[in-house]
């Protein structure tokens, strides 16, 4: 982070009330970790429903920040050498600075959000801005209403391109973050069952999903998928500048039936070097469609997907003493869940392994989406099976009923280690797929 602004800049960007013995002092710099914090930076205190970093400001000063944004209503003691602005709201405050930040920047701006893909399109369109000219992007998963403001001030004038991954668990989430983002291209890669204790049903995600294109730049264009219900419902309902994407025939940059990715748009056909997945297909389009409407060159657009290589534990291909693992335990919902069966269901290096673990954050609706990816299991020819968690608990009750395959559960990984090396010491392909908290990637590593 490389910022140029003084503390009494700050106080004016964010509303606050200045406390300083000198408030032209230039800040670079902003931390929320107080363990982070190097002489020169600013901290900002934030304050959640179970904190209040407001705790740690005598520690920050003396690691010699210095300005402290906060929460006014602070009781500590208050240096005289100290500089602080006073804030209603210290997360308010953070947003604030990206927004002027971003304003005050003249890269074009794509925003992704999504049920699935969004990380994976985000890295893609990524690749193919960084063929055209320098680019900006967030990292990991700072993609919140936190994570995207620090993000944001990264913002250089040297960048060309910024892309944003939003991520949402409550209605108004993408609001939130898409207004500072202010994209010229907004992203939608789908919608599907996710966070359904927070969301309830699947309009209500369809809703929170949509909130990006009220925050399009005027002329800004929307992407969305014109293969899933309900987003294909934009192409009546939104009325302005829009790429669809997708196998349809009706989508605007469809996605061809070939081995090698390829599609057609405006009547031209695109052809890629370049071997993915079905649902890698979609995602790429809707990297290509948004590099489309940032005005990339294809050139540069071929030049990023040949670029590209799969992210950490999303569906990472590996091989491990002779088995052909699947590794994609960062996150699972249903949609993804049936993805995953569904690739491993084509493999031929047999037999064919799935590992997996409890879909979090369905609420009500998550007995039966457990219960489902036991007629999935089926379906797709799985041989052998190892499940874990209290939700995972009610796919095995499932499979009990229907069959009589070889199924192993038990309420954590380690009660059924031993078994799983015991069917993989011949080979075979084996799937490891659950949601991030469950921590499968030790399960892989203990093989």
């Amino acid at each position: 982070m490389k910022l140029n602004f003084t503390i009494r800049k700050i106080a004016e960007i964010t509303g606050g009330q200045v406390q300083s013995p000198a408030p032209d002092t230039p800040i670079t710099a902003f931390v929320t970790d107080s363990r982070a914090v190097t002489p020169g930076d600013g901290f900002i205190a934030l304050k959640g429903a179970r904190f209040d970093a407001r705790q740690f400001i005598p520690d920050v000063l003396k690691k010699g920040a210095a300005v402290v944004i906060a929460e006014k209503g602070y009781t500590g003691e208050v240096p005289d050498n100290a500089s602080f602005i006073w804030v209603d709201d210290p997360k308010r405050a953070l947003q604030a600075l990206a927004k002027y930040h971003r304003l005050n920047s003249t890269l074009k701006v794509a925003a992704i959000t999504g049920s699935n893909g969004k990380s994976t399109t985000k890295q893609m369109l990524r690749a193919m801005c960084e063929a055209a000219g320098p680019t900006i992007a967030n990292v990991g998963n700072l993609n919140n209403q936190f994570g995207v403001p620090f993000s944001l001030l990264e913002i250089q004038p040297k960048h060309q391109y910024g892309v944003f991954e939003l991520g949402a668990s409550h209605p108004g989430d993408i609001e939130e973050t898409a207004s500072l983002a202010m994209p010229d291209v907004a992203v939608i890669t789908n919608v599907a069952p996710a966070h359904l204790e927070f969301f309830h049903d699947l309009e209500t995600v369809f809703k929170t999903k949509t909130e990006i294109a009220r925050c399009l730049n005027p002329g800004g264009t929307l992407v969305y998928n014109a293969d899933t219900e309900p987003l294909s419902r934009l192409n009546t309902q939104f009325k302005g500048k829009a790429i669809s994407f997708g196998f349809s025939p009706n989508a605007d940059l469809r996605i061809l039936e070939t081995e090698q990715f390829s599609f057609t748009y405006k009547g031209q056909a695109y052809l890629f070097d370049k071997k993915l997945e079905r649902h890698d297909k979609l995602n790429a389009a809707a990297a290509c469609a948004a590099a489309i409407a940032l005005g990339i060159y294809m050139d540069a657009i071929k030049q990023g997907l040949a670029a590209f290589t799969p992210m950490p534990m999303r569906l990472e291909r590996l091989e491990k003493n002779g088995v052909h693992f699947i590794l994609d335990c960062y996150n699972a919902n249903p949609a993804s869940m049936q993805n995953a069966l569904a690739i491993l269901g084509k493999e031929t290096v047999l037999p064919r392994v799935a590992v997996l673990g409890d879909m979090k954050e369905l609420g009500d609706c998550s007995k039966e989406y457990h219960r489902l990816v036991a007629r999935q299991i089926l379906d797709n020819g799985i041989h052998d099976v190892f499940l874990a968690g209290p939700e995972m608990k009610y796919a095995y009750e499932r499979l009990q009923e229907i069959t009589g395959m070889r199924v192993w559960y038990a309420h954590t990984p380690g009660e059924w280690t031993k078994e799983l090396k015991k069917v993989l010491s011949k080979g075979g392909t084996c799937l490891l797929k659950a949601s991030r908290s469950m921590n499968f990637e030790t399960v892989f590593k203990e093989l």
